[in-house]
């Protein structure tokens, strides 16, 4: 019985799941604001039917009724984010909220089903997020002064990466985190969001060589430090980044070259200064060679992906613990396994509605520094997709980051919230410039 149940669920979330998707593509299309509303409403009743199916499978299948005392705290949690926006916040994009609130919905199931300790905290943190990111937009909108502090982004964010490499935790042999009060804090999750406002500001404030020079050699220093902590894959998401907002700012093609020519070379020295860095590779690019050592992680990411199929195995029908740190970097792998390649496609497309959101903000915006700032965090969230499902799925060697909004991590999860936050903050700027208001 509770395998025909598994079985009729996985179809009904993979249903759901894939008319969200499809009203995410079609909101583009439309201009009434009327009709929109409708797919808005859509899309919750999507977003709920898919979160209590999942949990009423791992009610099922676990017959534990703290299950069920969870599920109705996320509820409450997943509904009061989408009605406390929209009545704080009446002209913010409901697109990027119910999007945001689905993402978490699906991390909240996974994580569910993978670790329950991990759900929890991972919930409480996200309920602790949501009240931050409430009052983003506000100050966003109001504090212009915020162009004026490149110096004070440059100093906090070097200062706090170096805290973090004079004084971090080693974890896998990388320096990511130290912890306050037991608490483990990661915080180049953060000054990733900071990076973003001094590359921004810097940019507004001038576009002479000088400034520029003096912008990368700034960034430099972030990139630097990360690279000695040995956390690559921050620091390659840093230097996209960057170079993404140089150019757009500069339409400068001879700084796109260099940038791509120096990055080029720095991981050829990484490859060869760092042997995690070659085990990596090593893995990428013969995993079933090495499948007792460097290549087990990738090759059983692959085996999950590919044993779910189009339709997926059903929550608790598949084997995705088998898969090192799968709650953090494979979590698209567990989800593809259980939910079915077609549920992952859906769920992809989510993500990308979201970016074509903040492409249409920085696009509307006239204010550079706001421009840059959505461009910014809009190649941040988008690159840190590409690598976590490039480096599970073995199109691109793996990198070690998490799945924005669905995976665990504390620190992940809050500065996500925060980005879609100042992107609703960019959004009620562009409303207000497009009225003309002062």
């Amino acid at each position: 019985m509770e395998m025909i149940i598994s079985d009729l669920s996985k179809y009904i979330i993979m249903v759901f799941m894939t008319i969200y998707a499809l009203e995410s593509i079609l909101y583009f299309k439309y201009k009434s604001e009327k009709i929109k509303n409708g797919v808005y409403t859509r899309q919750i009743i999507c977003m709920f039917v898919v979160h209590f199916v999942g949990f009423a499978a791992i009610c099922l299948e676990t017959s534990d009724a703290t299950n069920i005392i969870f599920y109705g705290f996320q509820q409450i949690l997943l509904f009061a984010t989408v009605a406390l926006f929209r009545v704080v916040y009446q002209d913010a994009n409901r697109l990027l909220v119910n999007n945001m609130c689905l993402l978490l919905s699906i991390g909240f199931v996974v994580l569910t089903r993978l670790s329950f300790q991990k759900a929890v905290r991972q919930v409480v943190i996200v309920a602790i997020s949501i009240l931050i990111g409430l009052f983003i937009p506000y100050f966003v909108k109001r504090l212009t002064f915020l162009k004026k502090l490149y110096w004070i982004y440059a100093a906090v964010g070097v200062g706090f990466l170096g805290i973090v490499f004079l004084l971090g935790a080693v974890t896998n042999g990388s320096k990511l985190s130290f912890s306050i009060l037991g608490v483990s804090f990661q915080p180049s999750e953060v000054v990733k969001i900071i990076f973003v406002f001094f590359v921004a500001s810097i940019l507004a404030k001038s576009k002479s060589f000088l400034n520029v020079v003096i912008a990368t050699t700034i960034a430099g220093i972030h990139v630097m430090i990360l690279v000695l902590s040995k956390d690559l894959g921050s620091a390659l998401i840093f230097f996209v980044v960057y170079l993404g907002m140089l150019f757009v700012a500069t339409s400068n093609y001879l700084y796109l070259l260099l940038g791509m020519l120096g990055g080029t070379a720095a991981g050829v020295v990484a490859a060869t200064l760092f042997s995690h860095v070659r085990v990596r590779l090593l893995a990428y690019k013969n995993p079933w060679g090495h499948i007792d050592g460097a290549g087990y992680q990738i090759a059983q990411s692959l085996f999950a992906i590919g044993t779910g199929g189009w339709f997926g195995m059903g929550i608790y029908q598949g084997n995705p613990t088998t898969i090192p740190y799968v709650e953090a970097d494979f979590i698209f792998s567990a989800i593809a396994e259980e939910f079915g390649v077609i549920f992952s496609i859906a769920m992809i497309v989510v993500c990308l509605s979201s970016f074509f959101v903040v492409i249409q903000v920085v696009y509307r915006l006239k204010d550079e520094f706001y421009r840059y700032v959505g461009l910014g965090l809009g190649i941040l969230y988008i690159f840190q997709i590409f690598l976590t499902i490039g480096g599970g799925t073995k199109f691109i060697p793996l990198t070690g980051v998490t799945l924005p909004l669905v995976s665990y991590g504390g620190t992940s999860v809050l500065s996500t919230i925060v980005v879609f936050s100042i992107i609703q903050g960019l959004y009620l700027v562009q409303a207000k410039e497009g009225n003309g208001n002062d």
